[in-house]
């Protein structure tokens, strides 16, 4: 089998559990049902996005993105407070959203529940932000819906060793 083969079930293999880390984080800490979203429209104007860096088995970055509806509507999930502006509840909570699905997707992989370590969250608010991450191999861009709402996570890495 080819590198770029294996390189290619690898990202296969990982989307699925990014699919059930978003499912069961949203379904069991939020109370919402959240699947992927296909096609879904781009995010325009303010977003949020919170990066979690990889290091290990991993190295790369995992980064949840989402409107300002949609960050303050995980919030409200998670907290039970409803918010009406982006302020350091909502940006910890999405923070800790994106934390919690990076630590389920890579608890399904054995070596990278004990070889892949993660990085506390960083979460950047704004319209005019373009986040870069170094070109790697495994490249994962998925758009999810729960509630009336859509957010994105991508996942930017390449195995060590």
């Amino acid at each position: 089998m080819s590198a770029l083969a294996v390189v290619e079930r690898e990202i296969v293999r990982l989307e699925e559990y990014l699919d059930r880390a978003m499912g069961e984080v949203f379904g069991t800490m939020m109370g919402v049902s959240c699947s992927p979203a296909g096609d879904a429209d781009p995010m325009e104007g303010e977003t949020v996005a919170a990066l979690i860096g990889l290091a290990g088995a991993l190295t790369g970055t995992v980064v949840l993105q989402s409107t300002r509806a949609g960050a303050m509507r995980m919030c409200g999930c998670l907290t039970g407070m409803e918010s009406t502006e982006v302020d350091a509840t909502v940006r910890d909570a999405l923070g800790e959203v994106a934390n919690m699905v990076a630590g389920a997707w890579k608890g399904y992989d054995p070596e990278l529940a004990s070889r892949c370590l993660l990085s506390t969250p960083t979460v950047v608010v704004g319209e005019l932000y373009e986040l870069f991450s170094r070109r790697a191999l495994i490249r994962i861009d998925r758009s999810y819906r729960f509630d009336d709402q859509v957010c994105a996570m991508t996942i930017s890495c390449q195995r060590v060793g």
